[in-house]
């Protein structure tokens, strides 16, 4: 496998995880100020956000100039960090517009001429 066939689904699985953390922090958040006043949720959750936040800024980064994402979708993958579960929409719209597609942005299917038509 080349690296271009593995970005996509690893940056789909960063995304995931992402949100995932993003969930288990807001469940700690929730036990630490609404609930019984456990820290455990924030303790567990929050370092393991905090890297999974930086892992898929740096994943999106890479993803964004092996696969020729263009400004708009890069930062619509970066903001996408910011809200809870927002790299989940960010993954389905890279997904639904092809732009995570293994080999879909790059330069040969950009330059190659369309098929004549008979």
């Amino acid at each position: 496998m080349s690296l271009n066939s593995l970005t996509a689904p690893a940056f789909r699985v960063v995304a995931v995880f992402e949100a995932f953390t993003w969930a288990g922090l807001l469940v700690g958040m929730y036990f630490k100020y609404l609930g019984n006043g456990s820290e455990l949720g924030v303790q567990i959750f929050g370092p393991l956000h905090g890297g999974a936040f930086m892992v898929y800024v740096a994943v999106t980064l890479f993803a964004a100039v092996r696969l020729r994402w263009g400004v708009w979708p890069t930062l619509v993958a970066l903001a996408a960090s910011i809200p809870p579960l927002g790299t989940l929409p960010a993954d389905w719209w890279l997904h639904r517009t092809g732009r995570l597609a293994p080999g879909a942005n790059t330069k040969n299917d950009r330059d190659r001429s369309p098929e004549p038509v008979s």
